[in-house]
């Protein structure tokens, strides 16, 4: 064997050598970013899970204040139709959106009780608005932990290599779980009469 035959050996052996490392980090990226996608999803169905105990305790919510309020019948059919605007979302992003709609209506909704002194003092009420107010502080911590993984994937994605793999994954960038524009603006206190 000559002397051309052993360099060319040598650089085939290396060749196959990056080769397998090259094959290794590629899996180990494609893995990655499956696993990343698979997070997001799993935090977004924990969002479900507390928006499904939110859209549970609303009609009972609903069925309590309407004794009091019923000129509120506006806002009554506005909430049914969030509500129903939710389940029939199909993707993560629309159901965002209603869930957004919803918010500011069950913001009015829990206003009334100042206009209806005898609503403050229902106790079926008040066990529903401590149950409603416990789970909106769950959605606020699921929506934190979700907009975290998606920050993960989305930063990932956004990377050289990271849209590479994840146009050969089919992973797309997620959508983030925003604050609603309404709850943005920052609340009018007036003390005068």
């Amino acid at each position: 064997m000559g002397n051309a035959a052993k360099i060319a050996i040598v650089v085939l052996g290396l060749l196959l050598l990056v080769g397998v490392f090259v094959g290794m980090w590629v899996i180990g990226e494609y893995n990655q970013i499956v696993a990343m996608d698979e997070q997001v999803k799993a935090q977004w169905a924990q969002v479900e899970n507390q928006l499904k105990r939110r859209y549970d305790l609303i009609p009972n919510l609903v069925e309590t204040v309407k004794g009091y309020a019923s000129h509120e019948k506006g806002l009554f059919e506005n909430i049914a139709a969030a509500r129903t605007q939710y389940f029939q979302a199909k993707t993560p992003k629309d159901q965002i959106a209603a869930s957004n709609q919803l918010e500011g209506f069950l913001s009015r909704l829990l206003v009334l009780k100042e206009t209806y002194p005898n609503l403050k003092a229902n106790e079926s009420f008040l066990k529903l608005q401590d149950s409603l107010e416990g789970t909106e502080n769950r959605i606020a911590v699921e929506r934190k932990r979700y907009n975290d993984v998606v920050k993960v994937l989305n930063t990932y994605t956004r990377s050289f290599f990271g849209r590479l793999i994840a146009a050969i994954a089919n992973v797309y960038q997620a959508t983030y779980y925003d604050i609603p524009e309404a709850e943005k603006a920052a609340p009018k206190v007036n003390f005068g009469k």
